[in-house]
Parts: structure tokens; sequence; C-alpha cells
């Protein structure tokens, strides 16, 4: 498929700034991919459209206030340093983002607020991306606490205002364990530990996988042709206990849903030639799912409304079928649904 074909108008004033009061009060659109029927729901009642032996699959990564402010040595200037993912523990290697790269180059050093936190530049990537040493000599912990007290939660640049303390607790999911993702993996943003609770009630299990979300979730697709494009890899776990569960519903005819893109691409990104999910300790994933696709292990999945010509919407495309996909999202429009990260949400069934 070409990229253009997931192109649409989307008014600005339907990109969410904040999230609903109560995350599972988001509006809900359920689309049914036998008989294309589209219902209006609020979050909340997802509960009633799965039974006992029904397994939620959710991303519990944690985000990490991942957004610096530091400034350069000598001139002082205000340079915005993104973290994208740790390269080496032992010596506080980082892959970053800088902007205005124009004025960063190899061997420059940043200084972070009153702190004693210092960075060296060390290499260039990209035109924006850089490898930084951190020159910090306590523990990991320590430093992840310094991190953690001068990062700022990188909320995506698509929502245009800065971050805000409310942030630390919105842009988490309420399962989040391990840190690792800059980016909030957002279908699971509406689920409260009382929805998980009614789930469970009723013999339907919420199972972990790990997936730690990069920027490459954001990266504007720019070529025309879908092959033609590559994904960023992203670190990925599986564990024995979700693949046991998971393959005994696939095996009982009980439906397995993903709580995600991110869940989903996690999904496929292991499963064994007779169609069944393999357990993964630790992996790298750059799978890019657009149509036509066969989906081996998810049958239902919870996502959020994508952006146009993103890859999340793309694989949402695959999943429930690029005609009703991009029906459904011409009505969502139509009924002002909110979008994107703090949006309102999507069951496909």
């Amino acid at each position: 498929m070409k990229l253009s074909e997931f192109s649409f108008e989307l008014p600005p004033e339907l990109l969410a700034l904040y999230p609903t009061e109560n995350r599972d009060e988001s509006r809900l659109m359920v689309v049914h991919r036998k008989t294309g029927q589209i219902e209006h729901k609020i979050f909340k009642d997802i509960v009633n459209y799965f039974e006992e032996g029904d397994v939620f699959v959710a991303n519990n990564t944690k985000v990490f206030p991942a957004r610096l402010y530091g400034n350069k040595e000598k001139t002082g200037a205000k340079i915005e340093v993104f973290l994208l993912r740790e390269l080496n523990k032992e010596h506080h290697l980082w892959d970053v983002l800088v902007d205005p790269a124009r004025k960063i180059r190899v061997g420059n050093k940043l200084y972070f607020g009153d702190s004693d936190l210092v960075a060296e530049v060390i290499d260039n990537t990209t035109s924006r991306g850089r490898t930084i040493r951190f020159l910090f000599d306590g523990t990991d912990e320590e430093f992840y606490k310094v991190i953690d007290e001068l990062g700022e939660t990188p909320l995506p640049k698509y929502i245009k205002r800065k971050a805000e303390p409310e942030d630390r607790e919105r842009y988490q999911t309420v399962y989040a364990q391990h840190t690792g993702a800059v980016a909030a993996p957002t279908a699971g943003l509406h689920f409260t530990k009382q929805i998980i609770k009614r789930l469970e009630i009723k013999g339907i299990d919420f199972l972990p996988v790990t997936l730690h979300v990069g920027l490459g979730t954001f990266r504007p697709v720019d070529v025309e042709d879908l092959t033609k494009h590559k994904m960023d890899s992203e670190n990925f776990i599986i564990p024995d206990l979700t693949c046991t569960k998971v393959n005994d519903a696939l095996d009982n005819k009980k439906k397995v849903v993903a709580v995600g893109t991110t869940s989903m691409r996690t999904l496929e990104s292991s499963v064994s030639a007779n169609g069944r999910l393999k357990p993964i300790m630790n992996s790298w994933t750059d799978k890019f799912i657009f149509p036509p696709y066969e989906f081996r292990i998810a049958n239902s999945l919870v996502t959020n409304f994508h952006m146009p010509e993103s890859t999340v919407l793309m694989m949402t495309a695959a999943f429930g079928g690029y005609d009703l996909i991009m029906k459904a999202y011409e009505l969502a429009v139509k009924e002002k649904y909110r979008f994107f990260s703090y949006g309102d949400s999507m069951l496909i069934i």
C-alpha cells in the first residue's frame, strides 16, 4: 500500500492536549470486524465485551522523564537533550537527540541545572542524534534519581504545550513496571485498577509483556512505497506465564486482546511455526505491520485514534481492515472523538 492512502483531514481542535478527568471515562468506539457495525460507548464498558477465559496482553513498560534541558559550556546556550536509550550502563553512554543540533559538536560539554550532572558529546549519529557520556560517579540508582529530578515528562511534540506536574502520573499506565520507554503505550492509559479487577473477577487474565517504546513510534514515514520504510528497533520481553496463558486461550478459541499497537508488535515478533506465542527473555524488534498482514496471535485490539500517515494507523488498518478502519476514522472526525496520546479509544473485535 501507499503512504497517501493513510492521509485524512484531522481538525487541529480534535488533537487532545489533556486526558479526560477520569482514565476510564474517555469515549470508546467499538468496531466489529465481521459485521462492520460501529458502536459508541464509554471506556469502562469494555468489560462487557469479554468473558471468562479471554486474556488481555498489556505493555508494562514505564516512561521515564527523558527530556532534559542543559546549558552548553562557555556560551551557556540552552540545549534540549532527549534521552533515547542507554548504550552502556557502566560508562553512562546514551543515544540522544539534541535541539538545536547545529550548536552541538563532538567534544562539547553540557551542564544540567544546579546539579553536578555533566555530559560530554562523543559522537554524531544523525543530523540531530548524538552519543553522549554522562560524567557521573554515583550508583545506577543515584544516576536515575538525578534524571528523575531533572527530567521532564516526554510528551510527544504533537501535544503543543509544556509538560505539567500532573503528566507524571497521567502519561503513565497504572500497571507500568519496567523503566525504559520514552513514550507511553497510550492505549493502556485508559485502564484503571478497578477495570483490571473487574476483568479478573470475570475470569479474564491481564497479562504483561514489555516493549520499551522509542521515538520511532512517532517518526514520520517519508516514502510513498511502504515496503521501503524501516522501523526503529525496540527492546522487548515476553514472560513464560504470558505465553502459557495466551496459548491456552488460543487453544480454547478465546479472545486474545492486544492492549495497544506496542503489545501487538511484541506478540507478532515472537510466533512459533505452529502459530503460538514463544517466550523471549530479551530481544529487539523492528517489525513494521501494514496491510495486508495476517495476524497470528491477537484477535482483538484496544488502541487510540492515531495521526494521519502514522505507522500505528497502518497497523490498526491491517488489523481491522483498511476500508472499515478508514470509515471508522471518518466517523470519529464527524463525531468529534479526541485523537492521539491523551485522546479517546477504539476497540476492534
